[in-house]
């Protein structure tokens, strides 16, 4: 085991890999931005070091910055947690080179699963589903108008390095196809340095499925059940669930056999997540990207699995083998994970970061709460608005989501506007109460609200 980690992230994610850490008596060293001097993760970590101004591009994007910090505090890992840097294949292999752990994947993995159409034809000749789409990255409107035609309207324009929805868009016809190629590329450009884009059948309403594994370096994987993200707005998520209310028992092994056959194919170590799409009118899902990282959402699979996931990234990193054995797994329940961020949901979701002056977290029994805020915090509107993830387990979901209502109801933040009030109506939503959803929910019922 490690005896000291820096971790590359800040806010929650960075608070919750230091607890992990002071449980597995490994010393940790935070880095923190200017706008961040004052942050838990920084005040709860055994060493800190400052990085650089507040932008990230100055502090945690700073590679050099990152490394030199390492260096100095000595370590012998790195974790990135998940956003900035935790799916840079370069950083990676800088801390390869450095003779420094990435508590990760490999470079050469991230790097095949991070590019979504090298993925798709990684997965596809694994034996995966694929949406129908083009092959290859499209150069130009006639490529674009050959594919549509061939796999018929509507289709999506994505970024071949994105995410998040940027560079993504949704055609109709070959007048909008042709419009919205050039944008798209523009757009994927701008947010990735990576203009390539490429198209696929567009699905109307699916469910956003996806599935936890972790891998050790001796090759034993182990798929831990399914996650339902479907709850979007944007392409962002705001609501994961586990398991599906739509996937069934035979449906869940068969998409677990699928991941382990794709997952070993590309020789995979570490946590990662297999997203896919099911098409709710035929049943039929399709292997969509990976993300090579610890995700946002992983405590839902820690509540109805039982497993510490960060645990045991860490002690796969270290080149210890996995201890879990796939006939011990079970899905224990449901869990449903409510993300807090510093939005306005009454007013069309606007930024709200401020100084939070009042401050009360829910309790009780099966409620968790993962956030690095605390009365007299200030918000910095440098990076993403996630405050806090609070996170249930009830023997079924209906119990899941009267315990989420309950700590909905409980949770204070105050004077930022929040999204707390959006997940109380959502608890209280007839559709949502009976798992009747698609990545369509949100935009529906905000529709339906006047948004």
């Amino acid at each position: 085991m490690f005896s000291k980690i820096l971790i590359a992230n800040r806010g929650e994610i960075a608070l919750r890999i230091i607890r992990a850490c002071r449980e597995l008596g490994v010393r940790t060293v935070a880095v923190y931005s200017q706008a961040d001097r004052d942050s838990l993760h920084v005040r709860f970590a055994d060493e800190a070091v400052c990085i650089g101004q507040s932008p990230s591009s100055n502090s945690y994007l700073n590679i050099p910055a990152i490394i030199s910090a390492a260096e100095i505090t000595d370590v012998e890992a790195i974790h990135p947690g998940y956003g900035f840097l935790a799916e840079n294949p370069h950083f990676a292999e800088i801390c390869e080179s450095c003779k420094i752990t990435f508590i990760g994947p490999t470079p050469q993995n991230i790097r095949l699963m991070g590019d979504k159409m090298a993925a798709r034809a990684s997965m596809h000749k694994a034996g995966l589903p694929i949406i129908p789409g083009s092959a290859s990255a499209i150069k130009n409107k006639e490529e674009a108008l050959k594919t549509a035609k061939s796999i018929g309207y509507p289709v999506i324009i994505k970024a071949a390095a994105g995410g998040g929805g940027k560079g993504m868009r949704i055609c109709h016809n070959d007048l909008t196809l042709v419009s919205s190629i050039i944008t798209a590329q523009s757009e994927a450009e701008a947010n990735f340095g990576n203009s390539n884009v490429y198209i696929e059948k567009y699905i109307d309403k699916p469910r956003h499925i996806e599935v936890q594994i972790i891998a050790d370096k001796s090759g034993q994987i182990l798929q831990l059940g399914e996650r339902d993200c479907s709850i979007q707005r944007r392409h962002q998520k705001l609501l994961e669930e586990s398991p599906s209310s739509v996937v069934d028992s035979k449906m869940r092994e068969k998409l677990g056999e699928l991941v382990l056959k794709g997952m070993k194919s590309v020789n995979y170590v570490s946590c990662g997540t297999i997203e896919f799409l099911l098409d709710t009118g035929t049943h039929n899902f399709y292997f969509m990207e990976m993300n090579t990282r610890i995700q946002v959402e992983h405590p839902v699979t820690e509540m109805v699995t039982g497993i510490d996931l960060i645990k045991e990234q860490i002690r796969v990193a270290a080149g210890e083998k996995l201890k879990i054995h796939r006939d011990n797994i079970q899905i224990n329940g449901a869990a449903i994970e409510c993300r807090i961020n510093a939005e306005d949901s009454d007013n069309g979701f606007l930024p709200s970061p401020g100084k939070i002056e009042s401050l009360v977290l829910p309790g009780g029994p099966n409620v968790r709460v993962d956030t690095h805020l605390y009365a007299g915090y200030e918000v910095p509107p440098y990076y993403d608005s996630l405050l806090a993830k609070l996170i249930v387990h009830g023997n079924n979901r209906q119990e899941a989501i009267r315990i989420m209502h309950r700590a909905l109801s409980e949770f204070h933040i105050a004077p930022i506007k929040t999204t707390i009030p959006f997940h109380l109506k959502l608890m209280e939503n007839p559709l949502f109460l009976r798992g009747d959803i698609s990545t369509h929910f949100l935009q529906d019922m905000l529709k339906d609200e006047g948004e």
